[in-house]
């Protein structure tokens, strides 16, 4: 999608506003898995989710694209929207972020600090983004999609920090909502010529992208049932999904119990603070555990945005 200087270029850019995360061997993590492990703390963002990059270089493109923009709207279950608030305020335009009713309060909270307007609309990401759609066009807003190589553009820095911090990785585990992630890191790692494997993770209420990766063509699920709101997705974006299928080595998924097992175990073992999405990867890791021993594993700890009470459940081993 872009080539090495382009992704470079980007990465200048976000690290402007965003310094790299550090990517960290953790011996206690590795005693409590029997695995080699390097953890890419993108919950060490400003944001606390990785998602801060991809908005930056977007809005970017948008001001250096159109002479005029109104403002931007799009849907979200959280950190795409904090990412797009956060951008657009930067930028001197407004945003507008959907939000599917239940969503989380204190992910709300933050986007509405960030400037941004937040209405709840629908049951799920699909009816939040269906009416941010009807909305862009009855108030002339930017449509800012959940997936878009501009966002991949940024998002890319982090899997440039990570290739660049760990050499010959054998396989990284990453979590896969709409696809920015591992689009990334696929887009990365096919730039630099390497041969490291990438492996999406989903939830097994949320299998969408698994079920379409095993058919080779786009699937839409009736629900995601998951509390993972970041990988909570029913229909894969299309584009995302071809570089998924041509560059991921496999999709594999985790149940709620899995991550929230994940969760603690980041808590007790690294002291650092993972939401539902954010441990999947390792989660992931664990329950491939024959396969990766003696291999040099990354997991991409994407996020830290979990309500309060959420995550005191998950510490009491329940489920939010």
């Amino acid at each position: 999608m872009f080539s090495i200087a382009e992704l470079r270029e980007a990465a200048d850019y976000v690290h402007e506003y965003v310094p790299p995360t550090p990517t960290i061997n953790w011996p206690l993590l590795d005693r409590a898995t029997g695995l080699s492990l390097y953890v890419k703390h993108e919950n060490h963002t400003r944001l606390g989710a990785f998602k801060i990059r991809g908005g930056l270089t977007f809005c970017r493109y948008l001001k250096s694209s159109f002479d005029t923009v109104v403002g931007i709207i799009s849907a979200t279950r959280g950190n795409h929207g904090q990412s797009l608030a956060h951008a657009a305020r930067l930028a001197g335009i407004s945003a507008t972020i959907i939000v599917p009713h239940g969503n989380s309060a204190e992910k709300n909270a933050a986007m509405r600090a960030w400037g941004a307007e937040v209405i709840e609309h629908g049951d799920d990401f699909q009816d939040a983004a269906e009416y941010a759609a009807r909305q862009a066009v009855a108030k002339n807003l930017v449509m800012v999609p959940p997936f878009h190589p501009e966002l991949v553009r940024g998002v890319a820095s982090y899997g440039l920090e990570l290739f660049d911090a760990v050499k010959n990785l054998d396989r990284i585990y990453v979590p896969v909502g709409m696809g920015s992630g591992i689009c990334s890191l696929i887009t990365v790692r096919d730039a630099l010529g390497l041969d490291t494997e990438i492996i999406g993770v989903v939830a097994t209420g949320a299998d969408a992208v698994l079920q379409s990766f095993r058919a080779g063509h786009v699937i839409e699920t009736a629900v995601a049932k998951t509390f993972a709101d970041g990988v909570a997705c029913r229909c894969p974006d299309p584009a995302a999904f071809q570089i998924i299928l041509k560059g991921a080595s496999d999709i594999v998924a985790v149940s709620d119990e899995q991550i929230r097992d994940a969760m603690c175990l980041y808590f007790s073992s690294c002291h650092t603070l993972a939401e539902g999405a954010g441990a999947a990867s390792l989660a992931a890791a664990i329950a491939d555990r024959d396969r990766n021993i003696g291999k040099k594993i990354a997991v991409i700890l994407t996020g830290a945005n979990i309500d309060r009470a959420d995550y005191a459940r998950v510490l009491n081993g329940d489920l939010p």
